[in-house]
C-alpha cells in the first residue's frame, strides 16, 4: 500500500464515521477535504488535548484495518491534527465517554454534524461548495472571533454564563450537553 492509498483510506473511514443516510443523503467531500486540509491550531492549552485525541484516531483507524503502528506513523504522522480528525475525535469521544445509550445507538454522526451546524458550515454540500467562506469560517472559528454563546464555534450554548471564547472546547462540549439534558433534546 502507498502512502497516498492510506491516506485516502483513512479520509474515507474518517467521512463514513460521521456522514450516513440518518445526516445527511448529500455529499460533503469538498467540505470535508478543506478540513481536513486545515491544521487544527489551538490558543488554549487544554485544547492540546483535541489534537491528541485527533492523533491518535490515526491509531484507531490503523487497528481497525490492521496496519502496525509504525506503518500508521510513516504515513499519517508527517503532519499537525488537522480540524476534521479533531472534529471526528471530539464526536467519537462524546458518544462513546459521555453519551453513550445503546437503546438510541450510535450519535458519533449527530455530535459532529451538530458541530458542523455552530460553525455555520452545515449547508456547505458539494454543490453548493464556496471555498472562500469555509476558510473564513475555520478562521473564525481558530482565532475564536466566534460570537459569546458559541455560535460561529463547535457549540452553540442558549443559555450560557460562561464566554465560550475564554474556556477549552471540552468544557464548551459540556455546556453544550448540559443544556440538550436539560432541554430533553438530545435523543
Amino acid at each position: 500500500m502507498t502512502r497516498d492509498e492510506l491516506i485516502d483510506q483513512y479520509f474515507d473511514w474518517m467521512y463514513r464515521l460521521v456522514v450516513d443516510d440518518r445526516y445527511s443523503n448529500k455529499s460533503y467531500r469538498k467540505l470535508f477535504v478543506r478540513l481536513y486540509d486545515t491544521e487544527f491550531v489551538y490558543t488554549i492549552p487544554m485544547d492540546g488535548n483535541r489534537a491528541e485525541d485527533g492523533i491518535a484516531l490515526r491509531y484507531r483507524f490503523g487497528r481497525e484495518y490492521d496496519y502496525c503502528d509504525a506503518m500508521v506513523a510513516g504515513f499519517l504522522d508527517d503532519r499537525s491534527c488537522s480540524i476534521l480528525e479533531m472534529m471526528t475525535a471530539l464526536a467519537i469521544r462524546c458518544e462513546e465517554h459521555l453519551m453513550d445509550n445503546p437503546d438510541i445507538g450510535n450519535r458519533t454522526g449527530q455530535w459532529f454534524w451538530n458541530m458542523l451546524t455552530s460553525l455555520g458550515l452545515g449547508s456547505m454540500t458539494d454543490a453548493r461548495f464556496n471555498r472562500s467562506y469555509v476558510d473564513a469560517v475555520l478562521e473564525r472559528f481558530l482565532d475564536r472571533n466566534y460570537r459569546r454563546n458559541g455560535e460561529g464555534g463547535l457549540f452553540t450554548i442558549n443559555d450560557s454564563r460562561f464566554d465560550m471564547r475564554s474556556i477549552e472546547i471540552w468544557y464548551q462540549m459540556n455546556c453544550y450537553l448540559n443544556e440538550i439534558i436539560r432541554e430533553g433534546s438530545f435523543v
